[in-house]
């Protein structure tokens, strides 16, 4: 049966979908002609002629609809020549008869099962069941990989090219590694740190940083001379004297003062002795004058090495190298440069003062540790240049190696879940559909055994009878239905023989059509499919019929009920969509109370045209019950129509005042005094415009205002008549 139908942009109906949900066995639908009601029959008839409106099937089992309609009226009795005959089983061959409803029971058991394998597949809603729980698995997975995606989509951007801006994609993508990948796992730090070389910009060859080399100033800290303590000869006779006093570095200065002031002394300016001086020159012999020269060579050589230190340490600064640590190799070069400058002092002074012992600071510590960073920065050039060679080798690795790093650091527990779980549904949906494969063609070939059945049992003569018999017992006694002579056709023929087809009344056809619908419904046009399930639709049965067939016409429709509601029958739901309120009223009677609110027996809509289009509404019971009722319906309505509001006035006032109470409208306005007499004048004036008139100009000139304003005055008409009790009770709501 139908569950529910979205009807949108077609015909009357706008945009917004009107949705009828939650249908029932029984579903009656209520509304003015034009409203909107036969498109609603002709979307349930041919649903793939309606793109914008939809039918949800219960459990996706779909009905054959049997749709009474002026369509269906114009298809087999205006347009057409004759009767289409309508083969119904006949009743002799038992047996057969019995082999048919035996295999209807077998076919309404594969059915079930069909329908309690989809529910199980699928649901009832088509989005849950063995495939909800996948779809929801698969969205949990996804949304567990985006995150991880989000996670490390700054770092690893390149690595994720082609999936970045899709959830579907990216998920995708860990699946399909989660079956290749065997690239090796590496941490976090190893992929960002390499992604900086690799990803991004295709990187250049790298100058390597210049080393240090072996550094010559570290080879002047063993010269001997430096420990050697540099004096005159001792066999002087001065010498004794100097090496006492100890001043015999004083004495070597001085004898250089002694050259520019001789024979003075410089000072004491006292005449020298020429024997002094002959002492003081044995005294500083050529062994004094050789080792004071080493000394001197020694402080060339140190300055000279330690410059070139310089010039190197400058230009591993002046590289200015990505891969070299700056801040430590700056240190570095700091604590050497004082160094050196420490040593040029040291040397100075032995210079001066050759007799002393010096012990220079050593080099090679320090100059280790800087060729060490140096040695690390190159080592990391040399990689790079590798990788730079080797470019789209290296980002494949490292894609590669950035995925594996996802799938087993990341989503190692997830994905194993996942797998585990998918599999298993994957198993479980394979089976539930081979299964329902299965029963859909045992389905066809029960359907087919059926037909075979039902063509050596069907005939049109028990429809030729029945529709006479019921014509002949309501008074139709003029003109019968026959069987053709030319096939499985029937014709309508007058007493005589003669054709009456085009000849009859309009309500005679509207009759005859009804009849041969109803025991259409019974049957089949073809020799087979009476016995196939369906939904029911009646259009507006009733039109242009008299009153006493529209008892006839309801009392037959409901014949159709007590079937329906124990299941016994191929019709599983019918609808019933009227603008007559006599006819709504006979047909939705019921004699238990309970059917009118049982949940699932009935449903119960309204449907209206309004200016934005055609809507639907659904009520919790018969919203019908008399034709006035249903115009103070339209009065208490938060949004009057302001098509109909006029006209719902006045005939609610005449009903009530004019022919229940047999008051004059003039008489009601005598109630009023100045202004409010005026303007209870003018609605009696206004509504019996609004009724007479066409529409169109209402339509231009009224407003919501007018309707507020006059519904006040309406207001007053019943209290100042004394019923007001009357007025709010229908405004209420009466029972």
């Amino acid at each position: 049966m139908i569950e529910s139908l979205s009807i949108s942009k077609t015909a009357t109906y706008g945009i917004a979908p009107q949705v009828l949900d939650r249908l029932a066995r029984f579903n009656f639908i209520f509304g003015t002609n034009g409203a909107g009601k036969t498109t609603i029959t002709r979307v349930i008839a041919s649903p793939e002629d309606h793109p914008s409106c939809a039918i949800a099937w219960k459990k996706g089992t779909r009905l054959e609809p049997m749709v009474y309609n002026r369509d269906f009226v114009d298809r087999n009795f205006n347009a057409a020549p004759r009767l289409k005959g309508i083969f119904t089983l006949g009743e002799q061959d038992i047996a057969n008869l019995d082999a048919i409803a035996a295999k209807k029971t077998e076919l309404d058991g594969i059915v079930r099962n069909i329908e309690q394998l989809t529910n199980t597949l699928q649901g009832q809603d088509q989005k849950s069941g063995k495939k909800g729980e996948l779809a929801e698995l698969e969205s949990h997975i996804k949304d567990k990989c985006w995150e991880q995606k989000q996670r490390h989509d700054e770092a690893f951007r390149d690595a994720f090219t082609g999936a970045r801006n899709s959830s579907e994609r990216f998920k995708e993508r860990v699946l399909t590694e989660l079956v290749s990948n065997s690239a090796e796992l590496k941490s976090l730090d190893y992929l960002r740190d390499k992604a900086k070389t690799v990803f991004g910009a295709t990187p250049v060859i790298e100058t390597a940083i210049p080393e240090l080399g072996s550094a010559d100033v570290v080879s002047h800290e063993s010269n001997p001379i430096l420990a050697k303590k540099v004096i005159g000869k001792e066999d002087v006779d001065i010498a004794e004297l100097i090496q006492r006093l100890g001043n015999s570095d004083w004495v070597k200065q001085g004898q250089a003062f002694y050259e520019r002031s001789r024979p003075t002394c410089p000072f004491c300016q006292q005449k020298v002795q020429e024997r002094f001086e002959a002492s003081l020159s044995s005294y500083f012999d050529e062994s004094f004058a050789k080792h004071t020269k080493a000394i001197a060579e020694l402080q060339s050589a140190y300055a000279r090495d330690a410059d070139a230190l310089r010039v190197k340490l400058k230009a591993v600064v002046d590289g200015g190298s990505r891969f070299m640590g700056m801040e430590a190799f700056e240190a570095e070069r700091s604590a050497i440069e004082a160094r050196l400058a420490t040593n040029a002092l040291l040397l100075v002074n032995k210079a001066k003062e050759p007799s002393l012992p010096v012990h220079i600071e050593p080099m090679s510590e320090l100059l280790a540790t800087a060729s060490k960073l140096i040695a690390n920065a190159n080592a990391a050039v040399r990689a790079h240049n590798e990788i730079t060679k080797n470019i789209s080798k290296e980002r494949a690795d490292l894609t590669k190696q950035v995925w594996k790093h996802i799938l087993e650091v990341e989503l190692k527990t997830e994905l194993a879940a996942y797998t585990g779980k998918r599999n298993g549904l994957n198993a479980a949906i394979v089976k539930l559909e081979s299964q329902i494969q299965e029963a859909v063609a045992l389905r066809t070939a029960k359907a087919k055994e059926i037909k075979e059945l039902e063509k050596a049992a069907t005939s049109i003569e028990p429809t030729i009878e029945g529709i006479n018999g019921l014509l002949k017992s309501f008074g139709f006694r003029n003109f019968t239905i026959a069987k053709a002579d030319d096939g499985p056709f029937y014709k309508l023929v007058r007493a005589d023989g003669s054709d009456a087809k085009d000849s009859l009344s309009e309500g005679e056809r509207s009759f005859v059509t009804f009849l041969y619908f109803f025991h259409l419904l019974k049957g089949s046009e073809s020799e087979s499919g009476m016995t196939a399930d369906r939904v029911v639709v009646f259009d507006d049965p009733v039109s242009s019929m008299d009153s006493d067939v529209l008892f006839i016409v309801s009392s037959l429709i409901k014949s159709l009920f007590e079937p329906v509601r124990k299941n016994t029958g191929g019709i599983k739901q019918i609808f019933v969509l009227t603008h007559n309120v006599y006819f709504h009223k006979e047909v939705t009677y019921t004699s238990d109370r309970g059917d009118d609110t049982k949940a699932g027996e009935r449903s119960y809509w309204a449907v209206r045209k309004e200016p934005s289009g055609t809507t639907v509404e659904r009520h919790a019971s018969n919203p019908i019950k008399t034709s006035y009722d249903l115009l103070w319906e339209e009065l208490r309505r938060p949004q009057k129509s302001p098509l109909t509001v006029q006209n719902t006035m006045r005939r609610i006032l005449e009903n009530y005042f004019k022919i229940l109470g047999r008051i004059d409208f003039d008489k009601v306005c005598d109630q009023f005094d100045g202004l409010q007499k005026a303007k209870c004048r003018s609605l009696f004036a206004w509504v019996n415009d609004g009724s007479h008139f066409s529409h169109d100009d209402a339509f231009y000139t009224f407003d919501q205002a007018s309707i507020e304003t006059y519904m006040e005055i309406f207001k007053q008409i019943f209290e100042k008549s004394g019923q007001l009790a009357h007025y709010d009770m229908m405004m209420l709501g009466s029972n």
